[in-house]
């Protein structure tokens, strides 16, 4: 059983969410906030939380160009991955983040969340939902 960690990266905020140990759901962990520039804290608090969950492999999303061209924010994620990589030694997957941040918010709008909670839970919902689309692809590919 493995327990997978998304990420969904961003320059103030950084959403995590973890998977179920069968790999079938995908629920919020937390919203690490950060300055932008010194990205140490955010390693520091993911290898933390993969130490706490025994995370085998981590899904982080990739802010893809509508029209597929390679964007600044692209190459951002890119660096991070890397330095991710590097600190933890787990496996790491990128997967399609274009439009979860819409989905997220959508998803709070609809549950009542009051707004002023939108801002500190939209990237964990984010990564909730990358990480659930991942999950579900990996089925699909068993089957």
């Amino acid at each position: 059983m493995k327990r997978y960690l998304g990420i969904d990266f961003g320059q103030a905020r950084v959403g995590i969410a973890k998977s179920d140990l069968l790999g079938y759901t995908a629920e919020g962990v937390e919203t690490i906030k950060w300055d932008g520039q010194d990205v140490e804290p955010v390693l520091d608090r993911i290898a933390e939380i993969c130490k706490e969950l025994d995370v085998s492999e981590i899904v982080l999303g990739l802010p893809k160009r509508t029209d597929n061209r390679l964007g600044e924010a692209e190459e951002k994620v890119k660096v991070f991955a890397e330095q991710l990589e590097t600190r933890l030694g787990l496996p790491l997957h990128f997967e399609d983040e274009r439009l979860t941040t819409v989905m997220a918010t959508k998803f709070l709008q609809q549950g009542n969340s009051k707004k002023s909670s939108y801002r500190s839970k939209v990237d964990q919902v984010a990564a909730e939902i990358i990480l659930q689309g991942f999950l579900e692809k990996q089925r699909f590919q068993k089957n």
